[in-house]
């Protein structure tokens, strides 16, 4: 494969510019794997720098489950009206709702998990590992594990994603955010279940 023949490749791939596929190639001396990875750190970084911009702009998203017993509403926020009619923002709203759908999450980010909420979950794991005859040490070690797969059962920024369980929400929204431009935020969401 020719090296221009490289650069579309994963230009249609990741969404990332011309330029910046160029360069993580030629950074990666033209390993395509190895540039995937350079071009998803990078995006993370400017990520990262647009987090601190306001998004005020959005819309709100929806979905409801084939048999009519769950649904999701969603807001969704970027900072420009141009990028919430755009097709990459409108489907990563449906996507985010078809998500939570299915996951369940009670929380957008870890921040809004309670502090007694994590510590009783965090006492909880303790004590198991002490019952199972853990010394202490090994025992806090083995709470803060099952902490970190708590907080991806109930924080959705933290879930793996429905779609594709190797990324999670927070990488979507960062792959987003390279794509657009523009800082996305999920502002909030309401889960409804029937009989829930």
């Amino acid at each position: 494969m020719s090296q221009t023949e490289l650069i579309k490749k994963l230009r249609e791939a990741t969404g990332a510019g011309m330029m910046d596929v160029k360069k993580a190639l030629e950074d990666a001396g033209w390993d395509e794997d190895k540039a995937v990875q350079l071009l998803r750190e990078r995006g993370a970084m400017k990520a990262a720098k647009k987090a601190e911009r306001e998004a005020r702009e959005g819309l709100i998203g929806h979905y409801i489950h084939h048999n009519g017993r769950v649904g999701v509403i969603l807001e969704l926020n970027c900072e420009t009206d141009f990028v919430a009619r755009n097709e990459v923002f409108q489907n990563l709203a449906k996507d985010l709702a078809m998500h939570i759908a299915m996951m369940n999450p009670r929380y957008i980010s870890a921040e809004e998990v309670p502090a007694e909420e994590l510590e009783r979950e965090r006492q909880i794991y303790i004590q198991a590992a002490l019952n199972e005859g853990k010394p202490r040490e090994i025992a806090e070690r083995i709470a803060e594990g099952r902490l970190k797969k708590y907080l991806e059962e109930v924080v959705l920024l933290e879930q793996p994603f429905i779609k594709d369980d190797k990324v999670k929400v927070k990488e979507l929204l960062q792959q987003a955010i390279a794509k657009t431009g523009e800082n996305i935020v999920v502002r909030r969401f309401c889960r409804l279940g029937v009989g829930a």
